[in-house]
């Protein structure tokens, strides 16, 4: 659909509505009369310009993780760029609500945990291939990375594991980055590496 300025400001308003509902329901409890009332416009609004809430769902969430350009930088600091890379992407410079709506709505939805998985399979996946030469066990590598990339993020913001939310950002990276060398860096166990087919849908 084709907008206009004078539409600007409305849809502004239902896409930082719609954010607001996400965080704090997730998918399954938001619905398009609830995040119209948010917004002050009536549902029908919400219906044209976005069609359903899957379409709504899609225009105020999307992740880029903006991972950082390698050029120059020596192996052994990559671990260590990118766990700081991460804990500012989920809270310092680059924050927004994005990576919480999409861990609170996964849990419920299988859509939405299809998309987490391909933000991190299309980002993180060519990034490690870049970090390790393209080495054959990229994708495990990615993978192992972002369980615990996810996993930090789901202890501290949704579960609130009260150890991990104590930690401030430098103890977190400091904690983060040996972890994250050793998938990146690190030897693998000997063994077969998974089909790259396996478990996908």
């Amino acid at each position: 659909m084709a907008f206009t300025a004078r539409s600007q400001p409305a849809r502004e308003a239902i896409l930082t509505a719609a954010k607001r509902r996400f965080t704090a329901d997730g998918y399954e409890r938001t619905t398009i009369r609830l995040v119209a009332s948010d917004a002050g416009v009536d549902p029908a609004m919400v219906m044209r310009y976005y069609q359903s809430k899957e379409g709504l769902f899609s225009a105020a969430v999307h992740l880029d993780l903006r991972l950082p350009d390698l050029a120059g930088v020596p192996r052994d600091q990559i671990a260590g760029l990118m766990a700081r890379h991460f804990v500012d992407r989920w809270e310092g410079d680059l924050t927004d609500e994005t990576i919480i709506i999409l861990l609170r709505s996964a849990v419920t939805n299988p859509d939405v945990a299809i998309r987490l998985r391909t933000v991190f399979s299309d980002q993180v996946l060519p990034f490690v291939r870049a970090a390790t030469d393209d080495s054959p066990d990229s994708e495990v590598r990615a993978g192992m990375i972002s369980t615990q990339m996810l996993g930090v993020a789901l202890s501290r913001y949704i579960l609130r594991v009260p150890p991990v939310v104590a930690l401030d950002q430098e103890m977190l990276i400091e904690l983060v980055t040996p972890v994250l060398h050793h998938f990146l860096i690190d030897p693998m166990p000997a063994g077969p590496i998974p089909n790259r087919r396996a478990g996908r849908r």
